[in-house]
């Protein structure tokens, strides 16, 4: 098995099928000695970025459901540094992270798009060891 690393994308196999998880797409952030850490990338969550209190301010742009963890946050992940400060590069360009008023102004303004900027409410989240297993055991497949 390859080694786990940010930037891989996992899919779910037929072994998780009836769970949260099932026909799940996702993209690997962050993996290090204390684990692993994901966005889920195909399951919008029909809900829009105006629509929370916080940001209705905003014009309406589309929010993804990243995954069962910390579903009470927003979490960005986007290409563009030159309109969003403080993000941490992560691979293929991507920055995860940023100033949140960078990122509405970026979405107000800038004319963004969903290839630009995507915006998640939950991650994914594996202890270290725990994904490398799951994939072994056949729940995932790295494409």
């Amino acid at each position: 098995m390859r080694d786990l690393k940010a930037g891989l994308i996992i899919k779910s196999t037929d072994a998780l099928i009836d769970s949260i998880f099932e026909d799940t797409t996702i993209l690997i952030v962050k993996h290090d000695n204390e684990g692993t850490t994901g966005f889920v990338t195909n399951k919008p969550l029909h809900k829009s970025l105006h629509e929370l209190i916080e940001f209705n301010h905003s014009k309406p742009y589309p929010l993804m459901d990243g995954g069962p963890v910390d579903k009470d946050h927003l979490f960005v992940l986007h290409k563009r540094p030159d309109l969003i400060t403080g993000g941490e590069q992560m691979h293929s360009g991507f920055y995860l992270g940023g100033n949140m008023k960078d990122v509405v102004d970026a979405i107000n303004n800038n004319g963004v798009h969903e290839q630009e900027i995507q915006l998640f409410i939950g991650y994914c989240g594996w202890d270290e060891g725990e994904l490398a297993a799951e994939i072994e055991e056949g729940s995932w497949v790295i494409l």
